[in-house]
């Protein structure tokens, strides 16, 4: 996945065949924004545009621009995998939380 991060900001960036640009739309918000751009600088550009909109918007209207997180997700996974991951889990010492909390950390850690 290609993104870009402007002010703390990321955006997910793809090419749009049919439009012959790229396209960005930032990710975590209470709404949605995107952008257009031919080329990297143009595209970071309409990136700070378009999120400067957004969150004048949001001002105006008193709602918070960044979506809220509780800090827990459900995760299904087979009854093999868990059994490992216990196994795996008690071995360290750890619980099967915090050994997912630093799996999970290290594949975020890359983007």
């Amino acid at each position: 996945m290609n993104t870009m991060t402007v002010e703390g900001f990321t955006a997910k960036i793809e090419y749009d065949p049919d439009l012959d640009a790229f396209r960005g739309e930032i990710m975590g918000l209470n709404g949605g924004a995107d952008f257009f751009g031919k080329n990297p600088r143009e595209l970071r550009a309409e990136f700070k545009k378009s999120l400067q909109v957004f969150l004048e918007v949001c001002r105006e209207k008193g709602i918070e621009p960044r979506r809220s997180y509780s800090g827990k997700f459900n995760l299904r996974i087979t009854p093999e995998l868990h059994e490992r991951l216990a196994i795996v889990a008690q071995a360290e010492g750890k619980s099967i939380n915090a050994l997912a909390q630093d799996a999970l950390q290290k594949r975020v850690a890359t983007h």
